[in-house]
């Protein structure tokens, strides 16, 4: 029985690190719980420090060989008598302490991952009130019915030791109290007034963050923080950059160089670490996020662990989740990108797989290198084998052809396009697919049918499928189907084969005809058609093939395929905005054609009639965009009702 009256001088603490959680817990297995976070500082930094205050002054860490990272971990005040053992072989919690035991102390036992211990001296004053050598303590009982079983931590006596072998394995419940229990010499339990927090699963862990957080607001500021924003519950640290339209409701602590974009949310109990980069519009909700983390832009967290320089996609919804990175470099070199995900609903979260967006390959400097530079290989590689004579006949059509003269613009406009959808790409996932090679070998074989015939367009249209088989092939399926109506907009800069266009061009030869001396009557004028030729009293208009039409068709649909994917309209609308390009094409070519044969009634001279035909094609460009523009202005104004204002509250909190 203990018999000296010991005071707080007297007492050594003994902190049971312990080893790392092989295969259970993927954090726990890389660093050890003693050294998780809390309030920007190891947990078993915190417990030291904590029982410091209360006046402990003798600290002794039992670690056995996998925590050998623990000592190093810790910056703890010099006036601390702080000693560290190393355990070869486990010895258990009951040999920890007669490994820790040198002299005639109390010896309290903690837990590593206890994160607030309970007042030292009124346990002291319960251990000696009850004349016994070992006294276990419980947390409150919660009810009758569910009384606390969990040892929180215990106190012992030097008279403690002769129960305890010298070498091999003792625990505490299994060896320690049932040899007391024989010796007749059983230990006391007690209850602490207050629940003391400790955690062994993750789940655990966050709750014991949450309760350390909840308690910062009613007492203490955390060390080395300083409140930020208008709500008092909200502590960052330095180089803390935090966008005016983000919003954080605390309790909310945020570590240095941590940088939260526009439109992120946080809402609290949260604790997020050091040098973390949360996306823009990402939502953190009562989750721990560790240092060096990357959150993607849309991405939402609730109640979830994220481990050490882990990277979470844009998009990704986690619900309930440890996240933790792979573990061991081929590992990391092998996993796939995809990680699983849980889709955050109001029902149970069910996982699926997600894969990391281009967004998140660019902020990885590897992948970004990788990515990009296998694009720029092979777009590189296609220049060159097409370059003679594919991409040079193209470039001569461009410029001498009246008809496909359009066609030089479009790579440049796709450009704009991928340029003003970015957005959008950013935050497409990224899988490659073999799909996209055999859609590239495909393509070299339509290429070669077209060499072999000697058939220019069906290599012309090689090229273009290269470009889409390239672009399935780096950045796979779903990219592939955002990029499509670009990759559709590429085929406008295609002259049509010899054959469609001669089915096409007397046609439309002969409607320009008929059409503007349809026009001309209308207006008055006595006109005589012969063939494709205009009488105009004296004056002849021989309406030739360039007139027919077809410049003003392919210009008019690059036109309004480049509105049609930069504007932001519904399916339907954009359907309508397509199919009228063929009318529109039409009609302006009615009017050019009508005005040239009125102008050429009162211009006798080749110079001045000249330039107005040209004139005159050229002004119907305007004419064309005009109505283009008209016609989504008309859309909105039947389809589109005004929108009305509302209201949005991001978050409603009852302060009565």
């Amino acid at each position: 029985m203990t018999e000296k009256a010991y005071t707080i001088n007297d007492i050594k603490a003994v902190i049971l690190v312990g080893g790392r959680d092989f295969k259970r817990c993927p954090v726990a297995t890389r660093l050890s719980r003693a050294l998780w976070p809390v309030a920007g500082r190891p947990v078993v930094q915190l417990l030291i420090e904590q029982l410091a205050a209360q006046g402990v002054r003798k600290f002794v860490l039992c670690c056995d060989s996998h925590a050998d990272d623990v000592p190093g971990s810790l910056d703890l005040p010099a006036d601390l008598d702080v000693r560290y053992i190393e355990q070869a072989v486990p010895r258990g919690t009951a040999g920890s302490i007669r490994d820790a035991a040198d002299g005639e102390e109390l010896l309290c036992v903690f837990s590593a991952c206890t994160l607030s211990p309970p007042d030292m001296h009124a346990a002291l004053n319960e251990h000696l009130s009850g004349q016994a050598d070992m006294t276990v303590f419980f947390n409150p009982v919660q009810s009758m019915t569910q009384p606390s079983g969990e040892i929180r931590f215990c106190i012992c006596g030097p008279a403690i030791l002769e129960h305890i072998p010298k070498v091999g394995y003792c625990d505490i419940k299994e060896g320690l109290i049932p040899t007391l229990v024989i010796a007749d010499n059983p230990p006391r339990g007690a209850f602490l007034p207050e629940p003391v927090d400790n955690f062994i699963q993750w789940r655990q862990y966050l709750t014991a963050v949450w309760r350390t957080l909840e308690k910062a607001q009613t007492e203490s500021l955390p060390e080395g923080f300083c409140p930020a924003g208008t709500d008092g519950a909200v502590w960052a640290g330095r180089d803390v950059q935090i966008h005016p339209s983000a919003r954080l409701c605390g309790p909310v602590l945020i570590g240095d160089n941590t940088c939260i974009q526009a439109g992120a949310a946080v809402f609290g109990p949260t604790q997020i670490g050091t040098n973390v980069r949360i996306g823009p519009n990402a939502i953190v909700e009562n989750s721990v996020v560790w240092d060096n983390a990357r959150l993607g832009r849309n991405s939402h967290l609730r109640r979830c662990l994220v481990d050490y320089k882990r990277r979470i996609p844009s998009g990704v919804m986690l619900c309930d989740s440890l996240v933790a990175r792979p573990l061991g470099l081929i590992k990391q070199l092998t996993a796939p990108i995809a990680m699983q995900a849980k889709r955050l609903t109001h029902r149970p979260c069910r996982s699926r797989q997600m894969v990391e967006t281009l967004a998140d390959c660019l902020a990885q400097r590897r992948a970004a290198v990788l990515l990009i530079g296998l694009t720029v290989l092979l777009l590189g590689v296609l220049t060159a084998t097409y370059w003679s004579p594919t991409i040079l006949d193209l470039w001569r059509i461009w410029l001498r052809s009246d008809e496909y003269s359009s066609g030089l613009i479009v790579p440049f406009l796709a450009l704009y396009i991928l340029w003003a959808r970015r957005k959008s790409l950013m935050d497409c996932p990224i899988r490659p697919a073999l799909a996209g090679a055999a859609a590239l070998l495909a393509a070299q074989g339509v290429r070669l049918f077209g060499l072999y015939f000697m058939f220019a367009s069906a290599e012309r249209l090689a090229l273009v499928l290269s470009v889409g088989a390239i672009v399935l092939l780096v950045y796979g399926w779903r990219f592939f189907w955002r990029f499509a109506p670009i990759f559709l907009f590429l085929f406008l800069m295609l002259p049509l084969p010899n054959r469609a266009e001669s089915m096409i061009t007397m046609p439309l030869q002969q409607y320009a005809t008929v059409s503007a001396v349809y026009s001309l009557e209308t207006i008055g004028y006595s006109v005589i058609r012969e063939g494709n030729i205009i009488r105009i009293g004296e004056t002849v208009v021989a309406v030739a093939e360039a007139c027919n039409g077809l410049r003003m068709l392919t210009a008019f649909f690059v036109i309004s395929g480049f509105v049609v994917l930069i504007t932001d309209r519904k399916w339907w609308e954009k359907g309508i905005l397509l199919a009228s390009t063929i009318p529109i094409a039409l009609l302006c070519n009615t009017v050019r054609l009508t005005l040239t044969s009125i102008a050429f009634t009162y211009v006798h001279t080749e110079t001045l009639e000249e330039l107005f035909h040209d004139f005159g094609g050229l002004a119907m460009m305007p004419l064309a965009i005009g109505l283009i523009v008209f016609q989504l202005w008309l859309l909105k104004v039947l389809f589109n009702p005004p929108e009305s204002v509302e209201h949005q509250v991001l978050l409603s909190r009852n302060t009565q």
